[in-house]
């Protein structure tokens, strides 16, 4: 490829840098100037976010520099990301080009953390380059002023592209590129990812599907090479904990790494888990190494003060969660530390490539397993890894909440002309399959509620004119969309206020003046009472008490604070990751890599019962107190588990075994009760086959379902994405107990006088798609039919002894817990051996 695609000044810069335009580079500048929308699938480090810049700054740049005084245009391209950080993080790398090169462009970023009065001036005088997030793009969508706005958008780019499709935001995002298509006639879109499996559901996610039967696909670049990263797997001399995801076993090893590299980003899977990391190592941080913590519930101004320091080169290691993991170019870490299985292969290559953000070198990892299945997971990702394996989920069809949030909002910005906005709404890839009458009921829902809520004046949001256009029904409801928008629903949050002790020791609030902290989840301040101390931000502090939305907090020192659990942040097992455990317990020549502890703990299992087959399933069955306990091992992830267990206890006790209750995690599942289990099975009483038949997902789930508390949560998330609950109103925001008290009331009403509201279809998709994750367990079910294989034990084995220790756990521990599961485990392990 010709680097004369370049104009001069370009040349110029590439050659005082000592660099030269990488093919794929110029590539993507070709295209683009051919109106050709195309996806870079580039490993770290290849120069994939100037490549999606460049045609952009070229054209910017032979347009010239705005008169003085002209009046403002509008935006030429958007750059989306699905994080903040990212989009922060990318606008100052840009300026150095823009500013060395004296590019005539003004860029800017527009996140949920810019300031208002800068967010209303983008609209009146906007920047030639908009960097920011799903979210805005829907906000700005439904303003009367997007027709002008992005009426000569030439470009969008899609930053980490493989991490924004697979969600509802990717859904939303989808819809918006539709309507920006409609507003910008001609429009480009420049996808940029890393190595997915399925490169295909991107390339159509890019362009217009002008055919329901059919899949346009946009060009596409690949890059090969890149170096080989360096991953391993940390040796200790401790014990390896036979449950539990605290990891503190291994921090003294995780800081000697911290002290042999430069810069270190640590990653773990959830706030709780970074919490207690950081605190642990400025328990032992003897050196005060300069130690950060990021996470989502930080303030942000935290958050990016910690992002400044680690791009100004003067910190050690920041411990975080995926608030990090995509995208952020700080070419000074040398190492990546991963707390805890990574759950994926994806997710893994995702987060190494944090390290030596450069092309040509390798990247540098260490994988911390927190517990005996974790050396397992670990272990086959690392093989993952050398494979060049992918685990991306596959592109999903377009969420029906978001397409009611979708719908209300462009009745906000315009009148809606119901054909156009179908075939408009269908040229998406995501949506490009929704039939007229469920697209029919989706405006009824917006307009009235449904039938059955249609007499209620609240719900009534959309009006049809004269002449056969659609409006909002009050100016209001266009600021209240505003103020909800968005598909990311967490739990319920309150603001951690510090308050400041007066001289006679007793604390007191002090309103507006107390920083505040950050944000916790609603639930866990109401378990704690007035004088608990908890982990927040990396320091201890003490709840002093809650008013209205805020939890008030001061500092104090104690031995063993609790760690807050928040309800997010769980990822799943992937199914690549599960078949590789299965794979390797299967396969004991592979073995060798395991430490000692672990190969002997298998070992051990093989002598006393049966080692899990690779496509069928092991079921022990013990006696243990007063209890009888059925543990299985399907390695298909705590979703799938967790619904299994409910389905298996209903189907037990119905069968007559008395069942007490189950517990799982991403490896295992037991059940427990009072009926000889060991005797059931082998009598042929109870078959095992029929007990994991398929029907298990039928009348079963249905029956559970119906009684479950679930299913309106998940009718909570639906109902606030598509706008039917309102989390905030102007000048006010509801508590988590007032939204569910509301969202619970409508859901009854729904199931009772309207079952097959359009809501309760939507709710029902996601909690089978999510929640439960019916399709996997499908999957399961089909692959042991007549493969079980049944173990009756006198006494516990020892691949059943970390799910026993998750018996009665409690989400929010500390050391203590620690020292729990250790006497705990010493005990079982100690029947595992008889």
């Amino acid at each position: 490829m010709d680097a004369a695609l370049l104009p001069p000044r370009f040349q110029n810069w590439f050659a005082s840098r000592g660099w030269a335009p990488r093919p794929h580079q110029l590539q993507l500048i070709d295209h683009l100037e051919n109106g050709h929308s195309t996806l870079l699938i580039a490993p770290t480090g290849a120069g994939k976010t100037l490549a999606g810049f460049l045609p952009s700054l070229v054209e910017l740049e032979q347009r010239g520099k705005a008169r003085p005084g002209a009046a403002g245009g509008g935006i030429h391209t958007l750059y989306i990301s699905p994080l903040k950080a990212l989009a922060v993080d990318i606008a100052r790398n840009l300026e150095a080009p823009v500013t060395e090169m004296d590019l005539p462009v003004r860029l800017e970023t527009r996140t949920g953390d810019t300031p208002s009065h800068k967010r209303q001036r983008q609209k009146v005088n906007p920047p030639d380059i908009l960097l920011t997030t799903p979210e805005q793009i829907a906000l700005l969508l439904s303003d009367p002023a997007s027709t002008r706005l992005f009426a000569s958008l030439k470009t969008v780019i899609l930053d980490e592209l493989h991490a924004l499709v697979t969600s509802k935001r990717g859904d939303l995002l989808a819809l918006g590129l539709a309507r920006l298509r409609r507003l910008a006639p001609g429009l480009r879109t420049i996808g940029l990812s890393a190595t997915v499996a399925r490169p295909d559901d991107l390339r159509a996610y890019l362009v217009e599907q002008p055919d329901p039967d059919g899949r346009a696909l946009s060009h596409i670049v690949e890059v090969t090479g890149g170096a080989q990263p360096d991953i391993s797997i940390l040796e200790s001399e401790e014990r390896v904990p036979w449950s539990g995801h605290s990891s503190r076993y291994a921090i003294p090893d995780v800081y000697r790494q911290i002290k042999h590299h430069n810069v270190s980003l640590l990653f773990v899977n959830t706030r709780s888990q970074a919490e207690m990391v950081f605190q642990e190592l400025w328990r032992i941080n003897d050196d005060t190494l300069p130690i950060a913590l990021h996470h989502g519930s930080l303030d942000v101004g935290q958050r990016r003060k910690v992002e400044a320091a680690m791009a100004a080169g003067s910190l050690r290691a920041v411990v975080a969660t995926s608030s990090l993991d995509m995208g952020i170019d700080w070419g000074d870490i040398d190492l990546v530390i991963n707390i805890g299985a990574p759950k994926g292969a994806s997710r893994l290559a995702q987060r190494i490539g944090r390290a030596n953000h450069r092309m040509d070198e390798p990247s540098k990892a260490v994988l911390v397993p927190s517990n005996r299945f974790e050396v397992l997971e670990c272990q086959a990702a690392l093989a993952a890894s050398r494979r060049g394996d992918q685990d991306t989920p596959p592109l999903r069809k377009g969420a029906l909440d978001v397409l009611a949030q979708h719908v209300l909002g462009l009745a906000c910005a315009d009148p809606l002309d119901l054909n156009a906005v179908y075939e408009e709404i269908r040229s998406s890839e995501t949506y490009r399959t929704l039939d007229w009458e469920t697209f029919e009921r989706i405006v009824d829902f917006v307009a009235t509620g449904g039938y059955a809520l249609k007499s209620y004046e609240q719900y009534a949001k959309l009006r049809k004119g004269k002449d056969g256009l659609w409006r909002i029904a009050h100016p209001k409801i266009a600021q209240q969309y505003r103020l909800n928008v968005g598909t990311i629903v967490e739990a319920p949050m309150l603001k951690v206020r510090l308050v400041r002790a007066k001289a006679d020791g007793r604390r007191t609030p002090v309103g507006r003046g107390g920083r505040v902290l950050g944000e916790i989840e609603e639930y866990f301040i109401e378990q704690m009472a007035p004088g608990d101390t908890f982990l927040f931000g990396g320091e201890v502090v003490r709840f002093e008490g809650l008013r209205e939305n805020e939890a008030y907090v001061s500092r104090t020192q104690s031995d063993n604070p609790m760690i807050p659990s928040y309800m997010g942040g769980k990822f799943p097992l992937s199914t690549y990751l599960a078949e590789g455990v299965r794979s390797m317990l299967a396969t004991p020549s592979s073995w060798t890599a395991l430490p000692d502890q672990v190969r002997d703990w298998l070992e051990i299992q093989r002598d006393k019962s049966v080692l899990p087959a690779r496509d069928g399933l092991l079921v022990e069955t013990f006696p243990r107190a007063d209890k009888h306990y059925m543990v299985c091992y399907p390695f298909e992830g705590r979703l799938a588990h967790q619904t299994l267990g409910m389905l298996l206890t209903k189907r037990l006790e119905r069968l007559g075994a008395r069942p007490m209750g189950f517990v799982a995690n991403d490896y295992a599942l037991s059940v427990w009760g009072l009926g000889d289990l060991s005797e059931l099975f082998s009598s042929g009483r109870i078959s095992l086959d029929a007990l994991f038949e398929q029907d298990i997902l039928g009348d079963d789930l249905d029956a559970w379902l119906a009684e479950s508390s679930l299913m309106k949560r998940t009718f909570r998330n639906c109902a606030i994405i598509a706008g039917l609950i309102e989390r905030r109103h102007p000048g006010q925001e509801k508590t988590g107990r007032q939204v569910t008290v509301s969202s619970d009331l409508i859901y009854d009403v729904l199931r009772a006088h309207e079952p097959d509201h359009i809501l309760l279809k939507a709710t029902w998709k996601d909690a089978a798609e999510g929640l439960l994750d019916i399709s996997r367990l499908g999957e399961l079910l089909a692959r042991i039919r007549g493969r079980i294989t049944h173990s009756g034990l006198p006494h516990v084995s020892p691949l059943a002894v970390p799910i026993l220790l998750e018996i009665g756990k409690e989400p929010v521990y500390g050391e203590a817990m620690d020292s729990i599961l250790a006497a705990a485990a010493e005990d079982l392990v100690l029947e595992a051996m008889k």
